[in-house]
């Protein structure tokens, strides 16, 4: 595919000027809407972009406002349907990496979450590169590009002891009956004993991961009685008060039939030359759990395309809401979670975000690009790209322009993942940067 960005024709480009009036210096972005994969078709698009300027710190940056794909368009693979707090649909990675690179190339996210840009990458032939401070997303991350059969996942689940009276050491017993805590707890130590005398294989890392996923929700198809969505997990004292609120007493839930049933959910939209694709990309993949800032596992000019949302300031309490599953991963909530990224304020922020670029420089190719997606936040009075513009070209990136989705939000159509209330964010966008040849 050639990835040099032709000016739109004539016809074209009057067209779009008469919509947006689109200056001479940001004609690229034109052409770059229609380079992607098996489509060079301006229809795809669901609206002509309008055009704007950011002009702050010195810096005239193109913004391109519109929906930038049809609901058909919208549709993702099933095997991203993991719960993660503050996550992106896949739509949004796919968008950059089927116009900015080639099957092969590498694909970088340094906060990786639930792993959406990697699974898309591999998805789509690309070598996924992944980090977060939080061990968690290597757990739900990984397991997805070594996708066993469905027959394995069940014999497995069968030889493991299963014993009802085991119990946490901790009190669960507003979460779960306590047959069904004796379950998890016994699961629980199957796999870490598994992984602790490095015995662990790709069976069990997919069912620590879908059990991981399956620990609390608000549906039968979790282990938990009625509970906050599985992106977040309530306190104990939490808990307590919905089941006063409900009248509820946790009821007894086979914790094999759920993991079989999500097992089935995610796998429903792969072919065999997807579990392929994701199979091959494992081979050359990289996980780590560093900060974002330091990252020396990830080679310098080894990445074409960087697709990522960093934490949005005080937004989202990631460490709390990933306690439980951090209980059934064995990992030390103490230990990691001052780690986690939480700035409070704007200036701070700033500041991490500078440390970021200057690593996200360092690993870029030259010609590659960073697709840095931010929001408005604290109800519309900052907006983020005010700090991350300036943070990229700090670090030696030209900033080729802010593109703002505009899609209407609904309960099912949110694109971008993120709900609009006056806790997330209102508008989702995405400032584009470059590394320019030497």
């Amino acid at each position: 595919m050639d990835m040099s960005l032709r000016l739109p024709t004539v016809g074209q480009e009057s067209r779009f000027q008469k919509e947006s009036q689109v200056s001479p210096e940001s004609r690229w972005f034109f052409e770059f809407l229609n380079l992607s994969v098996g489509s060079n078709d301006q229809s795809s698009l669901a609206s002509i972009p309008r055009f704007s300027v950011w002009n702050k710190s010195g810096q005239n940056i193109p913004v391109f406002t519109g929906e930038f794909w049809t609901s058909r368009q919208r549709q993702g693979c099933s095997l991203h349907e993991i719960s993660y707090r503050a996550c992106f649909k896949p739509q949004l990675p796919r968008f950059f990496i089927e116009r900015l690179t080639l099957p092969g190339d590498r694909v970088y996210d340094p906060f990786l979450g639930r792993g959406t840009t990697a699974i898309e990458a591999a998805l789509l032939g690309r070598v996924p590169i992944g980090n977060d401070i939080n061990p968690l997303s290597k757990i739900l991350a990984y397991p997805r590009l070594r996708v066993p059969d469905m027959e394995q996942i069940s014999r497995r689940l069968d030889l493991i002891p299963m014993n009802k009276k085991f119990q946490a050491g901790i009190d669960l017993s507003m979460f779960y009956h306590p047959r069904t805590e004796g379950e998890i707890v016994a699961l629980k130590t199957y796999l870490n004993e598994r992984a602790s005398h490095g015995k662990e294989d790709d069976i069990d890392r997919w069912i620590r991961m879908v059990a991981t996923n399956r620990l609390t929700g608000h549906s039968s198809g979790f282990f938990s009685v009625y509970t906050l969505p599985p992106n977040q997990a309530a306190s104990q004292e939490d808990q307590k008060r919905i089941n006063e609120k409900r009248n509820q007493t946790p009821e007894y839930r086979d914790i094999r039939k759920i993991i079989l049933k999500k097992t089935k959910a995610l796998m429903k939209d792969l072919t065999l030359p997807d579990i392929e694709r994701l199979n091959s990309a494992s081979q050359k993949a990289l996980f780590t759990s560093r900060n974002a800032a330091k990252v020396l596992e990830v080679e310098a000019e080894s990445v074409k395309l960087t697709v990522t949302s960093p934490p949005f300031l005080d937004i989202v309490e990631y460490s709390k809401d990933n306690w439980l599953r951090f209980w059934f991963n064995g990992i030390d909530f103490a230990n990691i979670s001052p780690k986690i990224t939480m700035s409070r304020s704007a200036k701070e922020w700033a500041s991490v975000m500078k440390d970021v670029f200057r690593d996200l420089f360092r690993v870029t190719v030259p010609g590659g690009h960073v697709a840095f997606e931010v929001g408005e936040i604290r109800k519309g009075t900052l907006k983020l790209e005010d700090l991350v513009i300036p943070a990229g070209i700090s670090a030696g990136f030209k900033c080729l322009s802010l593109m703002v989705n505009e899609q209407r939000f609904t309960k099912t159509s949110n694109i971008w993942g993120i709900g609009n209330n006056s806790l997330g964010t209102n508008t989702n966008r995405i400032v584009i940067f470059h590394k320019e040849m030497p």
